[in-house]
């Protein structure tokens, strides 16, 4: 026998079943280890409480008090599922992505996560109701596989829950909506930098389920590493100047939270892609614009196997948004007609201020005018 098949005989006796046994690990390792408990009891709808836009930010009714939720690279610890203290979250900026919000990043890679494992649990044809409490109204996640869909395409679709439910939370705030019973949340409605973070923690929680990383190690690398791909700024002080350069164009702290006038700007760039706000001066020529998940690798709408329904309370202009409507119940489908409607309310507020403007407010619903119009050439 020659001596390479003795070799090929140690190796299956003694070291092929340490190899299977670590790739057996590394398969079991991908998504975070969920109890039934947790898989029976969702996220908190704000998992990670950050953070206000601007620096030196006054609070209404304390004297004194500045908030600024700026972080930087060396600053970024491990991730960890639903949040630690260690991870140092805060707003960092990126010449290619813009204002990056750590916290809502780790948020949706976390829902996503917890979804698709949620997913992952139940076959073809079985349908499940997950109560997600209120928020603006009750909220109700119905969810059916009535076909085979590939892991790829569950690790999709919990991707698009949790963009609509992210969605659904910017929405809900503008409208009154709350975590904190009486303190209003409509300074931070859809903010500059929301919606990409949203969007990117997405794509990191997806790739994190994709690795043979441990989850919570996944997600620490890929949030170094995507960093470094979109050119995060090296420290501190780096993002506070940014900011600084666009001080009373997006933001002011000539108001004190929770005023809604601390956003000068909002971003209403929702569908079907997201692109980042960058600053003059700190802009790279290669932008990373981020693509919302939409179709199955079968090119079947996401949209199809889920519904997330609202039973609104008073606060939102029923009559006038959805006049033909017989309840208060809205899905997923019906959040362009509120969006519309944030769009009028804000491009009414520039009518206030600009009495030369030539759009109609009123014509803005009948011809569906792009929300993001009312964006001016000048801010970025």
């Amino acid at each position: 026998m020659s001596l390479s098949h003795h070799f090929l005989r140690a190796f299956v006796k003694k070291l092929f079943p340490i190899a299977l046994s670590i790739l057996s690990l590394n398969l079991l390792a991908k998504p975070p280890a969920l109890s039934e408990k947790d898989l029976s009891s969702p996220p908190p709808k704000i998992i990670r409480t950050c953070c206000s836009f601007g620096y030196d930010l006054g609070v209404v009714g304390i004297p004194g008090k500045k908030i600024t939720k700026i972080t930087s690279l060396d600053r970024i610890g491990t991730h960890k599922y639903l949040g630690s203290k260690e991870e140092g979250n805060g707003i960092i900026y990126t010449k290619r992505g813009g204002f990056i919000d750590l916290g809502h990043l780790r948020d949706l890679a976390d829902w996503t996560a917890y979804l698709y494992s949620l997913i992952s649990n139940f076959e073809p044809e079985e349908s499940l109701d997950i109560m997600l409490g209120h928020e603006g109204g009750e909220k109700v996640l119905q969810i059916q596989l009535h076909e085979f869909l590939s892991d790829r395409d569950k690790k999709q679709l919990a991707g698009r829950i949790a963009y609509d439910l992210s969605l659904w939370h910017e929405i809900a705030t503008w409208f009154g909506a709350s975590y904190i019973p009486f303190l209003p949340e409509k300074y931070s409605s859809f903010s500059v930098e929301d919606m990409y973070s949203n969007i990117l923690g997405i794509e990191l929680g997806i790739k994190a389920l994709e690795s043979d990383l441990p989850y919570e190690e996944a997600m620490t690398e890929l949030i170094a590493l995507t960093m470094r791909e979109l050119e995060a700024v090296e420290s501190y002080s780096e993002t506070y100047e940014i900011m600084k350069n666009v001080e009373n164009i997006w933001w002011t702290k000539e108001k004190k939270l929770p005023s809604e006038k601390v956003l000068i700007q909002r971003n209403l760039e929702v569908y079907s892609f997201v692109r980042p706000w960058l600053v003059a001066g700190w802009a790279s020529d290669r932008p990373e614009v981020l693509v919302i998940p939409d179709q199955t690798e079968a090119n079947c709408p996401l949209t199809d196997y889920y519904r997330l329904s609202i039973d609104l309370n008073y606060r939102f202009p029923m009559r006038k948004m959805f006049p033909y409507k017989t309840d208060r119940v809205i899905t997923q489908e019906d959040f362009d007609v509120l969006i519309f409607q944030v769009a009028e309310e804000l491009l009414n507020d520039e009518l206030k201020k600009d009495i030369d403007a030539k759009i109609n407010p009123r014509e803005w619903r009948k011809h569906r005018i792009d929300p993001s119009l009312i964006i001016k050439d000048d801010m970025i």
